[in-house]
């Protein structure tokens, strides 16, 4: 039997030829990787070349904030308030506006009758017969304090100390039948009032109660001689003299020979009220 053998030179022939096919795929395997390599680093450098011409560099304490939008930073702006006097009627505030300060004083309220808003009617055309544009007052009341400026965060405790201080202080009457001219201490208003007589000594009692927390708050206290008295209506500017000279006695001549006999106001004092901006405090007074 022949066996046929391969050759030693056949073998290595072949040998030669895998390894150079794996060196091949070695070399171009190798030859790739570097070029992909080199890709990838040059587009990266690439990219961040151009991220970096596109950004904003922040300064170190600002990067990674973000930035607050524009419906938050204007939700806590304060509105700026214009005061127009043309829309009140000619009023001039006694003090600038300013957020965060209360306008506050203390006083007897009253609620009027048929008869007394149609002697009001009859007074003011009166008046304006005699040019004086007199002008009905918004509400009826004794005024027992100066209008002072409160801050928010003090209402409640005001507040409080005025109701301690009026715990005993007890109901009472208040008559009012003469006239009188009064003017605000800026001279922009001139009123009409029907100052207090049975009363009077009740009503400077209870300004100094009042007093005694106007001065814990550091705030200004009542007049030293007070004219109490309840405003009919009301004029622009400093109308003292004329109204005085020219038109209370006739005026006063209206409601001393009134249909119904001389006209008397009278007043049941049993409730003091305070009130700050908006909001009105109630203080019932004992029996």
């Amino acid at each position: 039997m022949l066996v046929s053998y391969s050759s030693s030179s056949e073998d290595e022939s072949d040998c030669f030829t895998v390894q150079r096919k794996r060196s091949c795929n070695v070399t171009c395997h190798d030859e790739e990787d570097s070029r992909f390599g080199k890709r990838t680093k040059l587009e990266a450098v690439n990219s961040h070349g151009s991220n970096a011409q596109n950004k904003e560099v922040l300064p170190e304490e600002e990067r990674g904030r973000l930035p607050v939008p524009d419906t938050v930073l204007h939700m806590f702006r304060e509105e700026q308030r214009v005061d127009d006097s043309a829309q009140h009627g000619g009023r001039v505030r006694s003090f600038k506006h300013e957020p965060g300060n209360w306008a506050t004083y203390v006083f007897l309220p009253y609620t009027p009758d048929e008869a007394f808003l149609e002697l009001l009617d009859e007074v003011t055309a009166l008046a304006r017969s005699l040019d004086v544009p007199l002008n009905h007052a918004e509400e009826f009341h004794i005024s027992l304090s100066q209008t002072v400026v409160l801050r928010h965060h003090w209402i409640q405790p005001f507040v409080q100390s005025l109701r301690n201080s009026l715990a005993d202080t007890k109901r009472f009457l208040c008559l009012a039948q003469r006239l009188n001219i009064y003017s605000n201490s800026e001279k922009t208003r001139t009123f009409v009032g029907l100052e207090i007589s049975t009363g009077h000594a009740q009503l400077t009692e209870l300004t100094k109660v009042i007093d005694k927390t106007m001065e814990e708050f550091r705030l200004t206290t009542f007049y030293q001689n007070p004219s109490f008295h309840v405003s009919l209506g009301w004029c622009v500017g400093d109308r003292t003299a004329q109204l005085q000279s020219a038109c209370l006695p006739q005026l006063q001549s209206l409601l001393d020979h009134h249909e119904d006999g001389p006209f008397q106001l009278r007043i049941d004092c049993d409730e003091l009220r305070c009130k700050t901006g908006n909001k009105v405090f109630s203080f019932p007074l004992p029996k």
